[in-house]
Parts: structure tokens; sequence; C-alpha cells
């Protein structure tokens, strides 16, 4: 796999300096763990933080959407990551968040970047060393020299690029979403956004893709299998979700079985929903 990392490799190449590695846990709203005291009582020696919901623009009033290039570049330089180093991201259990933050990298143009799959306790079940110290002692180090790129527009997608893809046949709009939300017959999360789904766009619920207790991708098979009536490599594909979190794990995925330019819509159904002038369907059409 390409865009993730065994913790057997991590383990054999925690050492590395030019490794670094970040715990980027989050979960959705009303979920009363705290990921960043998670972080604080155990984490893979050397990792930082990284917060998407602190990197993201904070002048939107969608949840964390992108930062500008220089916000990225300074956030991911106080974590102390250089430009030739390989990011390895994880998260802890029940946290679907770390593919959000591959793709971030990916959108400024840094590739050298993977997915611990299996996240935290893959790690915990390799035998891997945790660190309990003091948050202090575990991430005082100077910043890095990492530069970003501007935003790589083939793999991001706004509200106007999505409405024109769902009036076009060969665009294909994939939603990581629950069958019950898609579909429309649940409310939804945040409040003033309306339920059901982006007309034309087809559900692929991030189950499908991604073992939830185990927080890993499912086997390749599995991934072909979930992907089966795609038009091919070569058709345009966008994803989206919730806010633009789970979208990026069937981002992740599609990488896998080589669509490297899957653009992911990242106000996602928050903005779709919250909008008047957009239509919804709730059928699962």
């Amino acid at each position: 796999m390409k865009g993730v990392v065994s913790a057997s490799w991590l383990r054999e190449n925690l050492g590395r300096t030019d490794v670094k590695v970040l715990d980027g846990s989050w979960y959705l709203p009303g979920d009363p763990r705290n990921p960043r005291r998670l972080f604080e009582h155990e984490r893979i020696p050397g990792a930082q933080y990284f917060d998407i919901e602190t990197i993201c623009d904070h002048t939107a009033v969608l949840p964390h959407m992108l930062p500008s290039t220089l916000e990225f570049q300074a956030s991911v330089r106080s974590l102390g990551v250089n430009q030739d180093d390989t990011v390895v991201i994880y998260a802890h259990q029940g946290s679907v968040s770390a593919p959000r933050i591959w793709w971030m990298f990916r959108v400024f143009g840094y590739d050298n970047v993977r997915v611990l799959n299996g996240g935290f306790e893959a790690w915990r079940d390799e035998g891997g060393a945790i660190d309990t110290h003091s948050l202090d002692a575990a991430t005082g180090q100077p910043n890095g020299d990492f530069v970003a790129g501007e935003p790589r527009t083939e793999l991001l997608a706004d509200f106007a690029q999505v409405e024109a893809a769902s009036q076009q046949a060969c665009c294909q709009i994939l939603d990581a979403r629950a069958p019950d939300r898609f579909s429309g017959q649940v409310p939804e999360l945040r409040p003033g956004v309306r339920s059901g789904h982006i007309p034309h766009s087809r559900n692929i619920p991030y189950s499908e893709v991604w073992d939830g207790g185990r927080g890993e991708l499912r086997s390749e098979a599995e991934l072909k299998s979930a992907f089966t009536d795609l038009a091919g490599a070569d058709a345009p594909i966008i994803t989206t979700c919730g806010s633009g979190v789970s979208a990026c794990i069937l981002a992740l995925a599609l990488f896998e079985l080589g669509y490297d330019t899957v653009a992911v819509y990242d106000g996602s159904w928050t903005e779709w929903g919250s909008r008047a002038d957009a239509r919804v369907a709730v059928s699962s059409d």
C-alpha cells in the first residue's frame, strides 16, 4: 500500500531523524472523548499533536476548512517537520481523521506522507514503545523547514465545482456518510443543515473501505469491491461527507487503487445542506 504504513514498518523506522509522527486524533461534535487529552496521556515517542480544529481557516463559518498555504506551512513547521521528512499520521481508536491530514499535506504539494494503518492501537499491539511523560518533555523541539506549495486544485473541490459536477454524467460524486444520512431519513448532526444528498451523487459509506474497529483500510479486494462500478481512473471523482473528514477516507482508499487525483469537497454536506440555493435529493438516486 502506498498511502499507508504498518506498525511494524514504523517500529523499524521510528529512530530515523527524517521520520516525523503526528497524532491527528479528532472526534465528532458531542463525542465525550478529548483527543488532546488522549495525546497528553500517551503517545508514540516523538509524536506531535496535529489538531484539525486549530490548523484550519478560522475565518470560515464551516468547520475545519483548509487554512492558507502560509498558515499551513507555519503550523507544520511548529511541529518540527522538515522538507525531506516522511510524515506518518496516526489516530486513536474510533477517530477517522488521519486520512484528512494525509489529504491536507497532499493538497499543499507534499506527497511524502502516510497514514499508520491501525493507528495507535496497532502500534500498541506491535509492542511499540509508548510515551507517557509530561507534554512539555515530549514536545520540546525546534521548528522545521517544511515548505507548503500552493493548493493543488485537482485535489480540492468547492461548492461551484460540485454543483457543476452534479449536472455532468461524466463526473462521479461519492458520499461517505451512512446510508440513513445520505437518504435523508435522519436529521443531520449540525443545526441548520438539511437532510439528504447532492443530486446524482452515489453513497459509498466509508465503513465499506475502512475497518472502524481496527482503524485501518480494508483489504485491496474489499476496496475494489466497494468501487466496482466506477467509470474509470480518468473520469473525475469528487468525494464528500459531513464536513470533509471521512470523505478523505474514500480518497485514501481510491489512492491505493491508483486514483491519484481524487478531489475532496472541503465544505461537504455541512455547506451544501446549509445553502438555500443548493438542490437536495432525498432518494437513493
